[in-house]
């Protein structure tokens, strides 16, 4: 007799500042992530700040497969600098966002000053991905993938292995759907990378 399995969708803590509190400055932020590091930790356009539920297991298999093909191709290409989910980029809107991948042109990240590249980025990545883990909120993640194109991301990918769909964001074009795909292209922005998708399903 088989067991149904239920996914309980975690929303991560939203602490809400204003108007009790005045919004962090950037260094205040900087600060408080730092003496919070083992949290990933987010903050909207609004100044409010999220904390994130810890990343499980299996969302670590499969954020490290992500990652390892990626890089292959970001030093084979050169063309830009590859970033892990422990990276905070500054959006366009004042959101602080940390994608579980990101890429960033190298003629955008060497116009940015050494102190801009030690904390957290003023710029939003032209590449960024989402993976998607069994409490994520869909809902939550695809607002988050449309604040990236609207902040000027090229591309986005929200991978989902529970319901093994790809989506895809480009600026001025619907969100593209796949259904259970063995592998998606960054073509144009990423010549010549493809990502193998099902390693990332189990």
């Amino acid at each position: 007799m088989s067991t149904a399995t239920f996914i309980t969708e975690i929303e991560p803590l939203v602490l809400h500042f204003q108007p009790i509190l005045k919004k962090l400055s950037e260094e205040e932020f900087f600060d408080f992530c730092r003496a919070n590091d083992e949290w990933r930790i987010e903050r909207t356009a609004e100044g409010d700040i999220i904390i994130m539920p810890p990343t499980g297991g299996k969302t670590g298999i499969r954020n490290f497969k992500l990652i390892g093909q990626f890089s292959i191709w970001v030093e084979a290409e050169g063309t830009g600098k590859g970033f892990d989910s422990s990276t905070i980029f500054v959006l366009p809107n004042g959101a602080y966002r940390s994608p579980d991948l990101a890429w960033v042109r190298n003629e955008r990240w060497q116009a940015l000053t050494e102190e801009q590249q030690e904390k957290f980025p003023p710029l939003c990545p032209d590449f960024v991905v989402e993976l998607r883990s069994r409490t994520d909120s869909l809902k939550m993640l695809k607002a988050k993938m449309q604040e990236y194109i609207d902040n000027g991301a090229q591309l986005g990918w929200l991978l989902d292995p529970t319901e093994r769909k790809v989506h895809v964001y480009r600026p001025g074009a619907a969100v593209e759907i796949l259904d259970d795909p063995k592998s998606v292209s960054g073509e144009p922005l990423l010549p010549g990378f493809t990502l193998d998708v099902q390693p990332l399903w189990n």
